[in-house]
């Protein structure tokens, strides 16, 4: 493990969105560098396509919501 340096402002956006997500700052770095490679690894793939995915092979399925 080692130590990665970004500007003060991006720091600030993972702090605020680690609140959001539940996460701890470093564990929300780590979520969107994941999220990130697999983006630019798959650009064919959307964002909703590559989180669908990477849950399945997780064994997590998630039922679709009813419509209104």
């Amino acid at each position: 493990m080692g130590i990665v340096n970004i500007d003060d402002d991006l720091h600030d956006l993972l702090r605020r969105a680690s609140k959001v997500s539940c996460r701890s700052i470093n564990a929300q770095a780590a979520y969107w560098i994941k999220v990130g490679m697999l983006c630019e690894t798959n650009p064919t793939l959307s964002f909703t396509e590559i989180i669908k995915r990477e849950l399945g092979s997780a064994g997590v399925s998630a039922q679709p919501l009813a419509e209104a």
